[in-house]
């Protein structure tokens, strides 16, 4: 399954299309606002002066890359997440930043992937079989007779 993992190495990067939500859509690279900032946590004196967290902004109001369903479906189900239209993901778990941006394109096109997903098919509710249905009667009055054989009062 190419583009799910991200960019291979040969290609040397994110290339357009390389994210894929789902079917032939993937995230366009020109509606990706890239922010990057010092992570913070335990290091040298290289992750002082480095900049390797990665915030990574879609525009989900105002993009014209997803299909109209699809985009009224992600607004709707990702609407706490929404800052103005604005999602964002944030990625700081590896040292370079070009793993976290890897990581945080990977992290939105899942999250896009799930939030446009189609609603589950509804359950059809079923009939309980006549056969299991007097089974299960059979062995309750069954029961029944045994714990009633177990009491007291018979035992003079």
């Amino acid at each position: 399954m190419e583009g799910m993992s991200g960019p291979s190495r040969e290609s040397g990067g994110l290339s357009p299309g390389k994210h894929r939500i789902r079917g032939s859509v993937s995230l366009p690279e020109a509606e990706l606002m890239w922010r990057f900032s010092r992570s913070s946590g335990p290091g040298g004196q290289h992750v002082n002066t480095s900049d390797s967290q990665v915030e990574l902004r879609f525009d989900l109001a105002n993009t014209e890359a997803l299909p109209q369903v699809w985009k009224e479906r992600a607004l709707e189900r990702l609407a706490p997440r929404l800052v103005n239209g604005v999602v964002s993901v944030r990625s700081s778990e590896h040292r370079s930043q070009w793993r976290n941006r890897e990581a945080a394109a990977v992290r939105l096109a899942a999250l896009l992937a799930e939030a446009t997903a189609p609603p589950p098919k509804p359950r059809r509710p079923t009939r309980i079989p006549r056969g299991i249905n007097e089974r299960r009667l059979r062995e309750k009055k069954q029961r029944s007779e045994t714990k009633r054989g177990r009491s007291a009062r018979d035992w003079t």
